[in-house]
């Protein structure tokens, strides 16, 4: 028996032996370093700890905030890093901060063939976002720099020319009260930032009238019963704000697992039904965050806001009247897909930066920070209502009490 036959049957009963029980971040560490370079950021005076990926376009892929024992808070897909990144349309290997560029659909979309249907079937990831490794260009023990040059080409036939350079960065203590404006005592917190910055590596300028490009961020992890989605967002009426969410991106979300409240959007991220929301410039307040009422970790997510801009890209799969009346922080649940399996399943919070009318060798940089914070309830309780505006027991009642109406 070869040596590399045996080590695949040693892991694969490791990730069959972890399936039985809650995956710590050194089971994950393990197998990811297993099929691919794995960076480890961390300091000497904590237990914070971040896992970088080069080959996964320098993505992070999980994090702890109490080492190697403690949960591993991206979801990883166990299976399909053992296989390798081998499938033809995406290959959603997980991860908790992963670049992508939008629009997704619509005339200027970058994930369907030019001319082709809006449909499942044609959905295309970019070889760039989805297979291609990353450069690093600078390391340090809490600090990672990447780098790639790609050109890619929207629906409509536009080619762009782009260099995509994406740090990612541990957040000391400092950094990280200073970030959330409230006192983290008692809390074991693992924080972390990515800047990724786009730049016109073309000859000419980028237009609205033949698409623009933007930064998305996607955070996975890992879904369940008793986790729920909270967005706080700017109340106001809908003749001056527009609509309070976008629920169409893969049809309206049913009230049983969205619920729109008193300045907070709750929304069930339970693996089981497929659904999108997002929410317009107008709405958006630069914040978000979960609740895993079962394990008792709060997630925050943090991200560049630009006053004033309105123009985001429209990811809608549709031809599009408004291309530019898109949100600027969506959440996904994961669930079957045209009635058979979910990618999954995960659910995500995702952020974006406005759509980039770029001039040649122009830059513009996304920031996108995530908090995990475990610890005693009360103290969880003062981060959720300091930061998202409500409290854990208004996230733990909001689905007892649509059951009970």
């Amino acid at each position: 028996m070869s040596r590399r036959i045996l080590s695949s049957l040693v892991l694969g009963l490791a990730v069959t032996a972890c399936a039985s029980r809650e995956r710590t971040f050194g089971d994950d560490v393990a197998l990811l370093s297993a099929h691919a370079e794995t960076i480890v950021l961390q300091r000497d005076d904590s237990q914070a700890r971040v896992a970088v990926v080069p080959a996964y376009q320098g993505r992070v892929m999980t994090s702890s905030a109490r080492g190697d024992a403690g949960t591993s808070f991206g979801w990883v897909n166990a299976e399909l890093v053992a296989r390798g990144p081998v499938l033809p349309q995406f290959n959603p290997l997980g991860g908790e901060d992963r670049l992508w560029i939008g629009p997704e659909a619509g005339q200027f979309g970058f994930f369907f063939p030019p001319g082709k249907p809006f449909t499942f079937e044609h959905w295309q990831t970019p070889a760039v976002i989805d297979t291609e490794a990353f450069d690093v260009v600078e390391r340090a023990p809490d600090r990672v720099v990447f780098q790639k040059e790609t050109r890619l080409v929207n629906w409509s036939g536009t080619a762009f020319d782009l260099k995509l350079r994406r740090e990612v960065a541990l957040l000391d203590d400092s950094a990280t009260r200073s970030a959330l404006a409230v006192p983290i005592d008692g809390l074991d917190v693992v924080a972390f930032e990515s800047r990724n910055t786009i730049e016109n590596r073309g000859t000419t300028p980028w237009t609205k009238a033949t698409g623009l490009p933007s930064i998305w961020i996607l955070s996975m992890y890992t879904p369940t019963a008793k986790t729920t989605v909270a967005i706080p967002y700017r109340q106001g009426d809908e003749r001056a704000l527009g609509p309070i969410v976008n629920d169409r991106y893969f049809g309206p979300i049913d009230a049983s697992r969205l619920l729109v409240r008193d300045g907070t959007l709750f929304f069930k991220a339970d693996g089981k039904s497929r659904g999108k929301l997002g929410l317009s410039p107008a709405r958006a307040l630069g914040v978000a965050g979960a609740y895993d009422a079962g394990r008792g970790v709060l997630t925050i997510v943090q991200y560049t806001v630009a006053p004033g801009v309105t123009d985001y890209v429209n990811s809608m799969w549709e031809q599009q009247a408004e291309p530019y009346s898109g949100d600027v922080i969506n959440s996904y649940n994961d669930g079957p897909v045209d009635g058979g399996k979910p990618l999954g399943p995960f659910f995500e919070l995702e952020t974006s930066s406005p759509a980039l009318a770029l001039a040649p060798a122009e830059t513009y940089t996304h920031v996108h920070r995530s908090f995990h914070l475990e610890g005693e309830r009360d103290a969880l309780d003062r981060v959720a209502r300091a930061v998202l505006g409500v409290g854990l027991d208004a996230i733990d009642q909001a689905w007892s009490s649509t059951a009970a109406k």
